[in-house]
């Protein structure tokens, strides 16, 4: 393949998709060009328009939807689907034909991320359900094909460098799956890049060289990002080397499902009732459609110089419980106030997320969090990093464009601190930091500017079977071995020559990888016995070993950490010049 000519960051959000570029030529030195490419997308049937970001939605639509190639693209005719603008605001209307928060579901391990699932509780649509992993293809692709269409043949993306950004809290298979899809998308090859520390390249590049003299040695940069369905906490440390600064990631929080989704059923949940103490009352479909029609009424009410009200109607069910288009209006400042208090209460650091009452039985949907307070759950994340409380905070994602909101978490983490003030770090681009910042990494990749030192956001473990007597109705325990330290770095390799195992050959078996955000002084070839509250199961490997049927072979271990972050580990016989290798990483393939 050619040098590519073009660096790539594609941020694939829970809401919108942004794609950035950069000459991959640049000189050393010098300050980057980077750009937001506009895509081309439907807007309404017939209607093309190049945006800078691509709602990432899926419109499965029905036959009047498709009649007359209202569908059609530049690059493509015949369309029966659609991606972006148009897929939005036609979900809105039809919720039980439209795929949303594909990225989320595929941090959902309640559920099969290959399954035709979405749109979710739907009946039937008729063009079919779409898996999470299908629906995340389809805002890729139609990436791909608009880049190509606008870049030409000479410049096609997936001969491009391409880093793709994931949540920081994704786990090793919800990464497997996003390459998946970008596989599936025509997009072979891709390097991950958590996007908290994408927001933090991007906040570089836009300070130029003066970031040096924003934060200091010894400055803990709290990132905020708050996304359409996610949540993300990482702590970014200053420090010195060889006389200049240095940056190191040194804490990730955990997965949380909790952000813009949120906040849009929030409002529903207002509008609704506020509509049914006027004797207009919604039925379970119409409330789909609300939230839906909420979202875009947040995203205009909570940007820049907003305007002081915006309409948000909802079908009508004909013969159901009401007639004709059900419209109302929501105010700017009264969704700011209702937003602030409820997300981003006041509290103390010691306060922990609520749990709340829960069921014994419950939907196997997204696994949303019970407690809403974006406040509380950094209380938690800063608490359990142990790290000390940060000096800074660099804010991301389009929900923090309301001041206010930054405003309430700066002065709830000012509450906690017991000297001095925590900073906001200014220059931040909530809705196209994360893309630029991606671009900008694969220029620090080739060295061509400061490089954050991170590498795994979790301990690594795999389950090992314990010798011990059988005991009926008892299965043997298992123990967990580490084989990859909290912050091992792409690309490194460590051997275990020190732990020995058996290898079962030649029959069905399966291996169960685990990790920890908690445990992080875990040493490698370790082994924990009493594991449950602390590490958790993250993939299963079921396979079947070359070798005699049923032989244990003596073997060490070596494991290896690719490019996207997550595990090769290496069975390595001690009798024979012989090697297994269990993969945990669909990307990197030996």
């Amino acid at each position: 393949m050619a040098e590519p000519r073009y660096v790539v960051g594609i941020d694939l959000g829970t809401t919108n998709s942004v794609v950035a570029y950069t000459d991959a030529r640049v000189e050393p030195g010098t300050q980057p060009d980077i750009r937001v490419f506009a895509i081309p997308q439907l807007v309404a049937p017939g209607s093309v328009s190049a945006e800078p970001a691509l709602p990432s939605f899926v419109l499965l639509p029905g036959p009047h939807d498709v009649a007359g190639g209202g569908l059609d693209l530049p690059w493509k005719t015949g369309a029966d689907r659609a991606v972006g603008a148009f897929a939005r605001d036609r979900g809105a209307e039809l919720p039980h034909r439209a795929v949303s928060s594909a990225k989320s579901w595929l941090a959902n391990s309640r559920v099969d991320r290959r399954d035709k699932i979405l749109p979710w509780n739907a009946e039937e649509p008729p063009q079919g359900k779409l898996s999470p992993v299908e629906a995340s293809a389809e805002v890729l692709e139609h990436i791909r094909a608009a880049w190509n269409h606008e870049m030409g043949p000479g410049a096609r993306l997936e001969d491009q460098e391409i880093l793709l950004t994931v949540p920081a809290s994704f786990d090793a298979l919800s990464r497997e799956l996003t390459v998946e899809a970008a596989r599936m998308a025509g997009l072979p090859n891709v390097t991950l890049l958590e996007e908290p520390q994408a927001a933090f390249y991007a906040w570089i590049w836009q300070s130029r060289d003066r970031w040096r003299k924003e934060v200091h040695t010894g400055d803990l940069v709290l990132v905020c990002d708050l996304g359409g369905g996610t949540c993300d906490f990482s702590l970014i440390r200053v420090g010195e080397q060889d006389g200049d600064l240095s940056l190191e990631r040194v804490a990730v929080g955990d997965h949380l499902l909790v952000g813009g989704d949120n906040m849009d059923l929030s409002l529903a949940h207002s509008v609704a009732h506020k509509l049914s103490t006027e004797g207009r009352k919604l039925d379970a479909w119409q409330m789909r459609g609300l939230w839906q029609a909420c979202r875009t009424a947040k995203e205009k009410l909570l940007a820049e110089d907003p305007p002081e009200t915006w309409p948000v109607a909802v079908l009508g069910r004909g013969g159901g419980l009401i007639a004709g288009t059900v419209k109302t209006e929501l105010l700017a400042e009264e969704i700011q106030e209702q937003l602030t208090d409820a997300f981003f209460p006041y509290c103390r650091r010691e306060d922990k997320p609520g749990h709340g009452h829960r069921l014994g039985m419950m939907e196997l949907g997204l696994v949303y969090e019970s407690d809403p307070a974006i406040t509380r759950h950094a209380g938690a994340f800063l608490t359990r990093a142990n790290a000390g409380f940060p000096s800074a905070v660099l804010f991301n994602g389009g929900v923090m464009k309301a001041a206010a909101l930054r405003k309430r978490m700066i002065a709830v983490l000012n509450s906690w601190k017991q000297e001095g003030d925590v900073r906001e770090l200014a220059g931040a681009q909530y809705d196209q930091a994360v893309a630029i910042g991606a671009a900008f990494y694969g220029l620090a990749r080739r060295g061509l500017a400061v490089r954050i030192q991170s590498g795994l956001n979790r301990t690594y473990y795999i389950g090992v079977e314990a010798a011990m007597p059988a005991v009926p109705g008892m299965p043997a325990p298992v123990r967990a071995l580490c084989v990859a330290p909290f912050g091992m770095e792409e690309g490194a390799t460590l051997s275990l020559p020190q732990a020995k195992f058996g290898l079962l050959t030649g029959e069905p078996v399966r291996f169960e990888l685990l990790a920890s955000t908690k445990r992080r002084d875990d040493a490698p070839g370790s082994m924990v016995d009493e594991w449950e509250d602390e590490i958790s199961p993250v993939s299963i490997m079921e396979t079947e070993l070359s070798g005699e049927p049923g032989q244990v072979v003596p073997v060490t271990l070596e494991v290896k950490v690719t490019e996207v972050g997550t595990m090769e580990i290496w069975c390595v016989s001690e009798q024979a010049d012989e090697r297994w290798k269990l993969e945990f990483s669909v990307r990197e393939r030996e």
